[in-house]
């Protein structure tokens, strides 16, 4: 099996499939060993939803320490910053906490962006709390390849999900649940007592910001309750980057045009 050691952007297509095609014959918990091994600068990336609290669980049953990035929009429910502090308690992990840039505390960015910038640009709104402070952590802190909890069942842009990919700016992403089912995961939750979000009690399954996450419904998709109502099914942190930076800018440009026109405007 092609060894990923060397700087991945010199893969090519069919040594990538290749490695997935071995991959995806194997357990999460051989995935996981595979990655610990081969990458050096790894990090888990979670937001402590079910399939990353199964991932926590797997790599200490295995004593694979990986430090762990959170991204912190300021507007998660309060119960998951609860479990961000349980898991630590419960795994040991080194955990570094990333927020929107410029911001502390949900007041902070509410003064700089205002209340509902999550309706009014959603674009922006996911740039500025997810895509920017992940790029930053993995900047600052070297990573060169994280482990999500992504899944094939989740649907969306995930339905052909592979279990390892390389995005444009060259980090590796690595999905070692790539395969498994909702049920799967609840089933290893409860087998093993691993800490999850309260919130699953209270009917749902995929939790983001309090302003946009409802339970899900009998027989809807699990994450139906993510963005419902829209066609959205990913925040931006797993799109290309230099797209949703390139829309961003140009969507920043268009809001300070308008600006000085209204400005000018008044002042006539």
């Amino acid at each position: 099996m092609p060894s990923l050691s060397a700087p991945v952007l010199q893969l090519d297509e069919s040594q990538l499939h290749h490695i997935n095609t071995k991959l995806s014959a194997m357990e999460p918990h051989q995935v996981l060993a595979w990655a610990s091994t081969t990458f050096a600068g790894l990090y888990q990336e979670t937001a402590f939803g079910p399939s990353g609290n199964v991932i926590s669980d797997i790599l200490s049953s295995q004593g694979i320490s990986v430090p762990v990035i959170f991204v912190d929009t300021l507007h998660h429910f309060d119960e998951t910053l609860d479990l961000a502090r349980r898991s630590q308690e419960r795994y040991g992990f080194d955990l570094h906490v990333f927020k929107p840039e410029g911001c502390e505390t949900r007041q902070d960015f509410i003064a700089r962006h205002g209340d509902n910038l999550w309706k009014h640009d959603d674009v922006v709104y996911d740039y500025c709390v997810k895509v920017e402070p992940a790029r930053r952590a993995y900047t600052s802190l070297g990573a060169r390849a994280v482990i999500t909890g992504r899944r094939r069942s989740q649907k969306g842009d995930r339905a052909t999900m592979p279990i390892v990919e390389i995005e444009s700016t060259g980090l590796v992403k690595i999905n070692p649940l790539a395969m498994w089912s909702f049920q799967q995961v609840w089933s290893y939750l409860r087998a093993n007592e691993v800490p999850y979000n309260v919130l699953l009690d209270q009917g749902y399954k995929s939790v983001g910001d309090y302003h946009s996450t409802r339970p899900v419904k009998e027989g809807e998709d699990e994450r139906a309750g993510r963005w419902a109502g829209s066609e959205k099914t990913e925040c931006g942190l797993h799109k290309d980057y230099f797209a949703m930076r390139a829309e961003f800018l140009a969507r920043n440009k268009t809001q300070q045009e308008q600006n000085v026109a209204q400005l000018t405007a008044q002042a006539a």
